[in-house]
């Protein structure tokens, strides 16, 4: 809970230093970046919240759960993607700046974002369906512990999400080893401006630290029933753990990556948590003719 307020403080911080400067909102970056944020404070909010209900009530309403394990399971599953489009966003931006203004605008990043949360959307929603078809009527009126393999636990769900989630990782993947890639290349041709460049190399390196973290969360599940298996009386030592590692160590890369190294946002959320910002409500456009 301690992590979680700490966290939940950083990102509140963040999110709030964002809404108080316009200049942030018609930069495509920011907005991806804020929008990774609020992903991962309502994760983390609904982990911590079924990590919880789990030792004080043990067993709760299927329906309820469902709810709950539903939006976790959209959360998690968006952030690969959130992070394939802002390496995307770097990529465009070092290696087709002359283009950057047209390609990369705000209606775009919407656009963007709505796509990712339909795409992710899918998974979960087709996990219910078939605990409709396959489940008795009642099911979703008992109570169950918490899990989303006690939840939706037929044998096709499992298949399926598989394949998807293979598919899914590998595209991500491929995205960013082709972005790293291709800005590498530009940081050799580069005869200026190699500071930009390096800083775009570092976030997309970072990004697949990110990709590969996440990818805990479908991994250690399968490997957390079995060390259960073999040490029930640690079962919850090991879910502990687990949790500590699938969900809480991720969440601090993203502050890391834009709010420390970001030297325009960090300079803004400073003062912010130092309470000497003040709302900035001049628009890029008019800085530029006052300079």
């Amino acid at each position: 809970m301690l992590v979680w307020l700490a966290l939940s403080f950083i990102n509140g911080s963040m999110v709030h230093t964002f809404l108080r400067h316009s200049l942030f909102f018609e930069d495509p970056r920011y907005i991806m970046f804020i929008y990774m944020v609020v992903n991962d404070a309502l994760l983390l909010t609904l982990v911590t919240t079924l990590y919880v209900v789990s030792y004080i009530f043990f067993k709760i309403h299927a329906s309820i759960c469902c709810l709950l394990v539903m939006t976790a399971v959209l959360t998690t599953r968006s952030t690969p993607l959130i992070l394939a489009g802002m390496s995307l966003e770097r990529y465009i931006s070092i290696c087709f700046p002359l283009h950057y203004g047209h390609m990369c605008t705000v209606p775009r990043t919407i656009v963007l974002i709505i796509f990712i949360l339909a795409l992710t959307a899918i998974v979960p929603l087709t996990d219910l369906f078939i605990t409709l078809a396959k489940e008795r009527p009642g099911f979703f009126y008992i109570s169950i512990f918490c899990d989303q393999s006690l939840l939706f636990r037929h044998s096709s769900i499992y298949t399926k999400n598989l394949v998807f989630d293979s598919l899914y990782f590998s595209f991500v993947a491929l995205t960013l080893l082709y972005t790293y890639c291709q800005i590498m290349l530009a940081a050799r041709a580069a005869s200026s401006d190699l500071v930009s460049v390096k800083k775009a190399r570092n976030t997309v390196a970072l990004h697949g630290v990110q990709l590969l973290l996440c990818m805990l969360a479908f991994v250690v599940p399968s490997m957390q029933a079995q060390l259960i298996a073999l040490f029930p009386l640690y079962s919850l030592e090991i879910r502990y753990v687990n949790f500590l590692l699938v969900y809480i160590i991720p969440r601090f890369l993203s502050p890391m990556i834009y709010g420390f190294r970001d030297e325009k946002f960090r300079k803004y959320w400073a003062r912010h948590l130092t309470c000497r910002g003040g709302t900035s409500r001049v628009r890029p456009s008019v800085l530029l003719k006052l300079k």
